[in-house]
């Protein structure tokens, strides 16, 4: 289903916003550990542009990635998306 910007929708089974919290633990589990290999990444990538002027095209990817799966699973739980979020990078 897709809203699109001032569009909400009027009834939610509350049923599957109690169980929306059960649905991203995992999500949780696999962010966090990414998330740490992310900061590692970042910090990497902030040398390499100390050094060398530019930030490395695989790092960037990875970095935009990670910051979109988490902002993906943020607006499912925030009850601003009703797609499930996938576990991708991509």
């Amino acid at each position: 289903m897709h809203f699109s910007v001032g569009e909400f929708p009027q009834e939610r089974n509350r049923v599957s916003v109690f169980f929306r919290i059960f649905l991203l633990i995992p999500h949780f589990i696999v962010l966090f550990f990414v998330g740490i290999a992310w900061f590692i990444t970042a910090v990497i990538g902030w040398f390499a542009i100390l050094f060398t002027g530019a930030y490395p095209e695989g790092l960037y990817n990875f970095a935009i990635g990670y910051l979109r799966w988490s902002l993906r699973v943020e607006a499912y739980g925030f009850l601003m998306r009703d797609e499930y979020p996938p576990f991708s990078l991509e």
